[in-house]
């Protein structure tokens, strides 16, 4: 078989796997089956993405091209993402097995049939060259994932995973309503010839009206400020396992498909008709500075990095607003590099919660002489956060920076740099906890986390370095992606 016969499969095994796994008994048979099943995807997507940023890789399901097929078509930009996305879930599901033992003892067949539910949805909207295929795999994922979040086991996990429940459902809606408009339109469904015969009825109220739908589906999908209220509580009330997994996946994945039906759908010809670029540069700009300084006021840990995902998304929003390919490549790096250090610092805050079962950062006190491995993970991927050069998120900066400056944008700058300085603060708030202030005198003795914990935790970080000083695989791959996007390369 060929590279492109084995394509599919990446998001074929885990949803075949899903089924197998709810019936397996136990907990270690479910627990290698989904293990395998996505380490088999990240192989198959680390074949892919040298090939498809070559060229273009299509894949007909049954030899039936589109418009009447579906089609997987994978370039730079979804390869990319893909093998973020796989690579994220083969690294997290060892890390999880311990947190999935202690949260979730019971029905874990259930559980990681859920987990693989989820993540064989995000490949399928990472792959398909469908926009009504996006739809129907932003169900499957969206549907297991508010089951995932409601098995936390705080009280507010099914409250939270209630929220997320319908504020996802309203993003689907307004999604599915903006695909059904231009499919009246056009007659199609698929991208490609979705932007072939866009043009000649770009002008109509009918198109516009789906284009608002859309960016208001998606917004609500990758927590976009002001659409981004549901983020928190799922992430700060879901089992550890699904936080680390939907802070590092989820959000792409949205981001992706904006990005794929904004530039490539739509294209930048009707971008001018509309006010895209200055409602992102404004909401990207509200996200970085409010969500930061809501994450400072966190007294919860697990709350606090999700605020400052919703920072972070506003990182990219501003990013894709200079519709140029220097902002786009830095919003596609920023996505990559975002993974990295918010699965790794996710990692360290729920390993603290294991051990000392509290989320507050008082509960951190002391814990860099009882925990330093863990805590000092927790510095060198919150350094990354921050932006401090040799990491990655120096680089995500960098390139954001040099994205407003090519255009001139001095505010952006300001805004970016002043980011930074607010996540000193709320990283700082817990590593000085950790490092500077004593034990509680009551509290029993803590142990370090034990080597199946913190194995995958320091495979991240030490990711945020190696990326932070290689970016051939990043910047490189990012700037053939909005090459991609922009129509300037095919």
């Amino acid at each position: 078989m060929s590279i492109l016969e084995w394509m599919p499969f990446s998001v074929l095994l885990p949803l075949i796997a899903a089924p197998v796994c709810a019936l397996l008994p136990g907990r270690m048979l479910p627990w290698l089956l989904a293990t395998a099943s996505v380490t088999a995807s990240a192989v198959i997507m680390a074949f892919v993405l040298p090939e498809a940023v070559q060229e273009p890789m299509r894949y007909f399901f049954g030899n039936w091209p589109p418009p009447i097929g579906i089609e997987y078509r994978v370039d730079a930009v979804n390869g990319f993402i893909g093998l973020l996305i796989a690579l994220m879930g083969a690294i997290i599901l060892p890390w999880g097995r311990v947190s999935v033992n202690r949260e979730v003892p019971q029905r874990q067949g259930l559980f990681y049939a859920l987990f693989l539910l989820s993540f064989s949805g995000l490949m399928g909207i990472t792959l398909t060259g469908d926009a009504f295929n996006v739809f129907v795999f932003l169900e499957i994922s969206s549907l297991s994932t508010y089951v995932l979040v409601a098995q936390g086991r705080s009280r507010a996990a099914p409250l939270s995973a209630f929220r997320y429940l319908v504020m996802g459902t309203l993003g689907a809606t307004f999604y599915l309503i903006g695909i059904g408009l231009i499919y009246i339109m056009t007659g199609t469904l698929n991208m490609v010839d979705l932007a072939e015969r866009l043009p000649a009825v770009a002008d109509s109220r009918a198109v516009q009206a789906a284009f608002a739908f859309i960016i208001v589906g998606i917004g609500l999908k990758l927590a976009l400020f002001p659409l981004h209220r549901w983020l928190p509580g799922a992430y700060a009330n879901a089992p550890s396992v699904v936080t680390v997994f939907l802070a590092s996946t989820a959000t792409k994945v949205a981001i992706y498909v904006l990005l794929r039906l904004v530039f490539t759908v739509f294209g930048v010809e009707f971008l001018r008709q509309v006010p895209f670029s200055e409602v992102f540069f404004v909401l990207g700009i509200i996200g970085i500075l409010f969500a930061s300084l809501w994450a400072i006021e966190q007294d919860n840990t697990k709350r606090l990095l999700a605020y400052s995902s919703v920072a972070q998304v506003g990182y990219m929003a501003l990013a894709i607003s200079f519709v140029s390919v220097a902002g786009i490549s830095a919003g596609l790096v920023h996505m990559f590099n975002h993974a990295l250090m918010k699965a790794a610092l996710f990692m360290c805050v729920c390993t603290v919660i294991f051990q000392v079962g509290s989320t507050h950062i008082s509960a951190f006190r002391g814990l860099g002489r009882q925990m330093p491995l863990t805590m000092l993970a927790f510095v060198l991927a919150g350094l990354s956060l921050i932006g401090v050069p040799l990491t990655v998120g120096f680089i995500s900066k960098w390139l954001l920076i040099e994205a407003a400056m090519a255009q001139g944008n001095w505010f952006a700058v300001v805004v970016v740099l002043s980011g930074s300085l607010l996540a000193v603060i709320y990283v700082g708030k817990i590593a000085e906890a950790a490092w500077l202030r004593p034990a509680p005198e009551d509290r029993e003795p803590v142990r370090e986390a034990r080597p199946a914990l913190l194995l995958p935790m320091w495979i991240l970080v030490a990711a945020n370095f190696y990326f932070g000083i290689d970016t051939r695989l990043t910047a490189d791959v990012a700037r053939r992606g909005a090459e991609m996007l922009l129509g300037i390369s095919p």
